[in-house]
This record gives C-alpha cells, sequence and structure tokens, in this order.
C-alpha cells in the first residue's frame, strides 16, 4: 500500500491523505479511492496497457473530450459542472498520468454524492439513451484530433476477417465439429447484409461521430435523485459510427436472457427497453443525427449481437486465447446465445422501423 501512496502523491498532496482504499470491481482497470478527512477525494486508477497500448492517445483523447464539455457547460451557464464532467488531475510531470514500474497510473477527483445502477429498466434505458446520446452531440464540435485507441474495435468486416483466418488456420481442429461448421455458414449467409455500414462509410454516406463505444447504464452516475449527473468510463471514447453507441446498449440491455446463457429458450429482444432507449437517444441526438443515419439504427441493434456471435466464435476456433472461460466450450455457448439474440432482433426489425417511423 506504499507504493499506492508514492504515486498518488505525484498527484495531490501526501500529507492530506489519510487512506487509500479498494474502490468498485472493474474488470479492466484497478480503482483506488483516496481518504482525505474522512471523506473519498480522490480516484486512483492503474490503467490496464495490455487493453490499452497507447496511453499517450488514452489520455489525450480523454483530456480533450472533458475539456470540451467542460467549457461547453460553461458558455450555457451549466450550474455544479464538477459534477457533470470528470476532471483528471495533472501529476509532476505535466500530463494526466505516471508510469512507476511499467505500469501507468492516473488521478481524477471523485464525484461525490452520486450513485450508479446496475439494473436495466425502462426508465434507466430512456436516460441512457438521452445520455449517450447528448454526450455524442457536445462533441460534435470537437476540433481537438481523437485517436483510434483500439483500432478497428467495431469494424464488421475486421471481425469477419479474423474469423475467416480462423478457420483456414483451425489450430486445434474445431472445423471438425459440425456446429461450428452450421455456425460459421450462418455467419458468412449474412455477412454482405451486416456489412452495411462500412459500405456506406466508403461511399461517403455516413460520418463517423465521437462515440463512448461502451454504453452501458453503469457508465453514468446519477445524483441521489435518480437524475443523470454525466457520463463516465471514457477510455474507449473515438471515432466511430453512431451505431457503436446504439446498438452495443441495446445488446445487452434488450436481451431478455444473459450473454452466456445455455438456456436459449430465455433469449428474446426486449421492445420495451428498444422503445425507451431510443426515445431517450432520438431526442439526445436530435440535433445532428442524420436520416441515414436514423433509418439505420434498428441495423444497428441486430449488428452487435451478430458482430458479437462471431468474435466469440473466433475465439473458440483459436482455442480461448482472448476471452476469460469458465469451461472449455464457454465461447460457443456465448456464441449460440449471441446468434439467438441476432435472430430474435431481426425479427423485431419491422416493430423497430415503425417505432423510429422509418
Amino acid at each position: 500500500m506504499n507504493a499506492l501512496f508514492s504515486i498518488a502523491s505525484r498527484f495531490v498532496d501526501l500529507k492530506a491523505i489519510e487512506s487509500i482504499e479498494p474502490l468498485g470491481n472493474g474488470l479492466i482497470n484497478d480503482t483506488y479511492k483516496i481518504m482525505v478527512q474522512g471523506q473519498p477525494r480522490y480516484v486512483l486508477q492503474r490503467i490496464n496497457n495490455a487493453v490499452f497500448t497507447d496511453v499517450d492517445m488514452l489520455q489525450n483523447n480523454i483530456e480533450a473530450v472533458t475539456n470540451h464539455i467542460r467549457q461547453k457547460y460553461e458558455s450555457q451557464g451549466v450550474k455544479d459542472i464538477n459534477h457533470r464532467v470528470l476532471h483528471f488531475l495533472k501529476a509532476d510531470t505535466g500530463k494526466t498520468y505516471v508510469v512507476e514500474d511499467g505500469q501507468y497510473w492516473r488521478v481524477m477527483d471523485f464525484i461525490a454524492d452520486s450513485y450508479t445502477y446496475e439494473a436495466v429498466t425502462p426508465g434507466y434505458a430512456y436516460y441512457a439513451g438521452l445520455s449517450f446520446g447528448d454526450f455524442e452531440s457536445l462533441l460534435t464540435d470537437l476540433e481537438a484530433p481523437i485517436g483510434e485507441i483500439i483500432p478497428d474495435f467495431h469494424n464488421i468486416e475486421f471481425r469477419l476477417k479474423q474469423l475467416d483466418e480462423a478457420v483456414a488456420k483451425d489450430r486445434v481442429g474445431l472445423m471438425r465439429e459440425v456446429e461450428v461448421q452450421k455456425l460459421v455458414y450462418r455467419i458468412r449467409a449474412v455477412a454482405d447484409d451486416m456489412c452495411l455500414g462500412e459500405r456506406l462509410y466508403r461511399e461517403g454516406k455516413l460520418p463517423k461521430r465521437i462515440c463512448h463505444c461502451d454504453t452501458k447504464v453503469n457508465n453514468m452516475l446519477f445524483d441521489k435523485d435518480g437524475n443523470v449527473l454525466c457520463v463516465i468510463d471514457l477510455d474507449t471514447v473515438m471515432p466511430s459510427f453512431v451505431f457503436s453507441d446504439f446498438g452495443d446498449f441495446l445488446r445487452s440491455a434488450a436481451n431478455t436472457g444473459t450473454e452466456d446463457d445455455p438456456d436459449l429458450d430465455n433469449i428474446h429482444f426486449n421492445m420495451e427497453i428498444f422503445a425507451a432507449f431510443a426515445k431517450g437517444y432520438l431526442e439526445g441526438t436530435k440535433s445532428f443525427l442524420l436520416p441515414i443515419e436514423k433509418e439505420n439504427l434498428p441495423y444497428a441493434a441486430t449488428l452487435f449481437p451478430y458482430m458479437q456471435a462471431v468474435r466469440f466464435l473466433t475465439d473458440y476456433i483459436n482455442g480461448n486465447t482472448y476471452y476469460k472461460i469458465q469451461y472449455p466450450t464457454h465461447n460457443l455457448v456465448r456464441t449460440r446465445a449471441q446468434w439467438k439474440l441476432y435472430e430474435e432482433a431481426v425479427k423485431c426489425l419491422p416493430e423497430m422501423k415503425q417505432m423510429l417511423g422509418v
């Protein structure tokens, strides 16, 4: 723990720190709260540079985004801005991160009297749509360059290429399995349709926006009255299609089962969640959303379970080298579940389009 005090002291006055305690249970970064006068005052976080390999780009992205939003709020006369946007402290290096023994660390202000929620109700889905849509809206005029922190993160053509390479190499001999062959066939059968977004982009019809790219209910902070304070977890902010923020939220939130549900009868696409999230999202993006973006939001709802099925099946064929698994066929079970969700979302396409008026 002395090492944590040493790292924290490069951002804040060591004399003020009473204790440093674990905070949350994040899967990627290690997070701690820095206690000052009996209250959490700062958040100390180790950045997982195995996932985010260019930490300088990562922090430059976050600084550009948070500074821009802060300036927007100041010009709009928004009150209590420190509760509405994250603030990262500069270290003794002048940067918002330090390197100690090959590990990367940063410190941000702790937003007091704030809460996160895990449950996905129609109410929270609406707030999520509104908040992530507003987040994108605030960044439409951002001039500072934003790098692609995880290249091709939501590029379905790239993910399909990875699947093709896995099939061709067949490292552990899984292409002998009939079920795997059938899943690959089904995925490839609709691949052209699912690559629509990339084609529209190449044709100059679809723009890239600055998107959050990890849209979950628990990536928002709420006040005690249930009002949204701000969007958090900005590590994946990068240029992408609006489909990323719209489709990725629904992939998890609108699934009536679990991501790795072995009972496919549990998996359906929850249209009540879709309607609530879409309502909020359209309100948040009304200042900039193009007709071609709006009319393809239903496509986005099918794209992300499809893309995740591709990624899980690729990893299964490769011998489970990327995702953590709990048993040998875990990635195959995940693939089945995501494919079922994709099929259920496809069934709902006419209703989605009717709801959106497209």
